[in-house]
């Protein structure tokens, strides 16, 4: 399994990866393998500020829906649009270009976990 050590996670398996005041935002290559195979991706909070812990959308798979998380305060700036037609990408590619959005950051990612603390985490 796949642990990106530039990005940041946290216990609800999801990512974060900083460039300046922004950040993209997806779901960790344990959680869509928990998951399985993910048919919708439902994300409708464009232009809201969200803060941590509160849901800004939904991943449907085969099996089940989940909600998402927001990692950390920040507004949503962009929605990868790409999954609208490929939602599977996120469990071909959680990292790259399965990400989900894109976020104006309102707070420091400090509060968050290294790659080696998820993976201790998920027991890896």
């Amino acid at each position: 399994m796949n642990f990106p050590a530039e990005l940041k996670y946290t216990k609800d398996h999801e990512w974060v990866k900083v460039d300046g005041e922004n950040a993209l935002i997806g779901i960790t290559e344990f959680a869509q393998r928990e998951l399985g195979d993910i048919v919708y991706v439902d994300i409708n909070t464009v232009g809201k500020e969200v803060a941590e812990g509160d849901v800004f959308g939904t991943v449907e798979a085969v099996k089940t829906v989940s909600d998402l998380f927001m990692p950390i305060d920040g507004t949503i700036l962009e929605i990868n649009s790409n999954l609208d037609a490929n939602p599977e990408l996120v469990n071909k590619d959680p990292y790259g270009e399965g990400w989900m959005v894109k976020i104006k950051l309102l707070k420091p990612v400090d509060v968050l976990l290294s790659a080696d603390d998820y993976k201790a985490l998920v027991g890896v």
